[in-house]
């Protein structure tokens, strides 16, 4: 019987054997992932009869604009890397920052609170919403640490990194990053608007479509940065905006059929986001040695998006 040698180079090995090994190498990580997306295919389950019978449709629809415009932003943002080549990274950095005070504030007024709001009248004990809204962050941190730990994808900073990574070209590896960070954006507006509560989902995509602005700006930059040409780099990053709308009906699916699933979900949408901002964001803005500015940039996103929260909710 043929068996797989354990030293053979990942160019040769099939994706199932690459996923398998990385696996065994890391099995908290591969145990929460293979969790959290049992969670995930269970929530989009319980939800699939309202979407059949249209009970979720205009709530879909809500979701859908809102993913929308998160995609319209960040195509507008990436838009001027057509002309320029670059920035000083202290502005970068600067508004890199920008975006992770909004989203830090996005998940904890618009996602964390209304879920516990949610959660509490639900289960009539502030004690068991909090408990609901905890079980959600742990749920989506684990999704993004799995999803970025065996997902090949390539920082402009730290270079490549995932199983397999050594089979994919460098633009699709660049795709792959951009796609962890947009994505459980997408989710976080889907998952607002679930319950068709506007309240609660317009000031959290406004706040989405605001950041993806500087966000789209820095990531077709660095791409022309590392060596694409400017219509490619300005495409990619404004067609990454195009997995917001895909994580906002993903994000209404799991968080628009039973009850209890509202602020589960709305918990898991705010711990993928907040895993995003300290994983990446945060660590990418202080590399340069530019914390000040970066620092001041978030308590800017942050305020804006309080702000934001109290006059549209």
């Amino acid at each position: 019987m043929t068996t797989l040698q354990p030293n053979l180079p990942p160019s040769s090995q099939s994706w199932g054997n690459i996923l398998i090994s990385h696996a065994r190498q890391h099995p908290l990580v591969a145990t929460g992932l293979l969790t959290a997306t049992v969670a995930v295919a269970l929530l989009l389950l319980q939800s699939l009869i309202q979407i059949v019978r249209g009970e979720a449709t205009l709530f879909a629809q809500f979701a859908l604009l809102g993913g929308s415009a998160g995609f319209l932003a960040t195509a507008a943002g990436a838009a001027p890397a057509l002309l320029l080549r670059g920035i000083r990274q202290s502005t970068e950095d600067a508004m890199l920052g920008f975006a992770a005070g909004m989203m830090l504030a996005a998940a904890a007024f618009s996602l964390i609170l209304p879920g516990i709001d949610a959660g509490t009248e639900m289960t009539g004990s502030a004690l068991g919403g909090g408990i609901l809204v905890v079980i959600g962050l742990f749920l989506g941190a684990a999704l993004m640490l799995g999803l970025d730990e065996f997902t090949p994808h390539e920082h402009d900073k730290t270079g490549p990194c995932g199983p397999g990574h050594e089979r994919c070209d460098r633009a699709w590896l660049f795709v792959f990053a951009i796609a962890l960070h947009n994505l459980p954006e997408g989710m976080a507006v889907g998952v607002s608007f679930a319950q068709g509560d506007i309240s609660v989902g317009l000031p959290l995509a406004t706040a989405i479509a605001l950041q993806d602005i500087p966000e789209g700006l820095a990531v077709a930059l660095t791409l022309r940065a590392a060596g694409f040409k400017p219509g490619f780099a300005v495409f990619i990053a404004a067609g990454s905006g195009l997995l917001e709308p895909v994580g906002a009906l993903l994000g209404v699916g799991l968080a628009g059929g039973l009850m209890l699933a509202y602020p589960i979900g709305l918990g898991l949408a705010a711990g993928a986001m907040l895993f995003v901002v300290s994983h990446e964001v945060i660590p990418e803005t202080h590399r340069n040695g530019h914390q000040t500015v970066a620092t001041l940039g978030l308590m800017t996103g942050f305020s804006l998006m309080m702000v934001l929260d109290t006059a549209l909710g």
